[in-house]
């Protein structure tokens, strides 16, 4: 069992950035795909960001390329997403979640964190 724990959701404004982590307890994660996803009210929830087990690859949505940045540090068992210029429509619920599949679609990921709120004001 791979626990995680997501922090440093917040409220920002417009253009500002969050760090987000996500640390892992249980069963080493250095032998998993890591991925971030997130949920806004009255949507589904949605792939932002993934890093393979190795984080040699990374893997973003469109409409976050270029602005987060994903990245992990195997020894101290945590996933980061730092998110820069953010835009009221990253306001969501993220998500942090482990996988040994394929990285792009929530079904394949086999843990979960609780999530953290980011609300981004214009």
């Amino acid at each position: 069992q791979v626990q995680l724990v997501e922090s440093g959701g917040g409220s920002v404004q417009a253009g500002d950035s969050l760090r987000l982590s996500c640390a892992a307890s249980g069963r080493t994660i250095s032998a998993y795909n890591m991925g971030w996803f997130r949920q806004a009210p009255g949507n589904e929830r949605e792939f932002v960001a993934a890093i393979t087990s190795i984080g040699i690859n990374t893997y973003y949505a469109g409409s976050v390329k270029g602005r987060f940045t994903i990245s992990r540090d195997n020894a101290k068992t945590t996933v980061s997403l730092q998110m820069n210029s953010l835009k009221p429509e990253d306001t969501a619920v993220y998500y942090c979640a482990a996988t040994r599949r394929g990285i792009y679609f929530d079904t394949n990921y086999d843990y979960w964190g609780q999530g953290t709120q980011v609300t981004v004001s214009s």
